[in-house]
């Protein structure tokens, strides 16, 4: 599935079982992890981070990564990943956001590290709703059509065929690596 098709499903489904309709609806999490560097693969710029569960797994550093040679065995790893949804449903004629793709990417000066930012704007036109199911049919901007079960039945409320919903998805990721004690 491409990220624009995820996009679509996850903000459809997020719209529609948990908000009302005819609003912005902004929904986001943060979640952050420290692990501990258990092994380093230079060649294939590979890092194995176990977290306090101890649970592992390995990761490939890109060439974006700068810094890489500075990790060590034993160091700490905090990764914090922002996700953030947001959805508004537009009555036809409504200016719409441009559609889109971004990625910005950074790193900090004084420690191995960086940070990377994806975001994507798609929108749909609601093509039918089933009040009874109840469902909700969407079609995308590369023309497929998409029907989601809606758990509210009263989050359709509102929501009228013609009607378009702008979803802009982010994720953002942010990595600091801190030497071994």
């Amino acid at each position: 599935m491409s990220p624009a098709r995820e996009i679509v499903a996850v903000g459809l489904l997020v719209l529609l079982t948990a908000v009302p309709q005819a609003q912005t609806v902004r929904k986001a999490n943060t979640a952050t992890v420290t692990a501990t560097i258990q092994q380093i693969d230079k060649t294939a710029r590979a890092v194995t981070l176990r977290n306090d569960k101890g649970e592992e797994d390995t990761f490939v550093a890109g060439p974006e990564v700068t810094r890489f040679d500075q990790l060590k065995v034993g160091d700490k790893v905090t990764l914090t990943y922002h996700e953030s949804l947001v959805l508004e449903v537009r009555k036809p004629g409504a200016a719409a956001p441009p559609a889109g793709d971004m990625i910005a990417a950074g790193r900090t000066k004084s420690q191995p590290g960086g940070g990377v930012v994806a975001q994507q704007t798609r929108t749909v036109t609601v093509k039918a709703i089933d009040l009874k199911t109840p469902s909700i049919t969407v079609v995308t901007d590369d023309g497929r059509t998409v029907t989601r079960k809606v758990e509210e039945k009263k989050n359709l409320e509102g929501v009228k065929v013609g009607d378009k919903i702008d979803i802009t998805y982010t994720q953002a990721v942010v990595i600091a690596a801190e030497p071994a004690k």
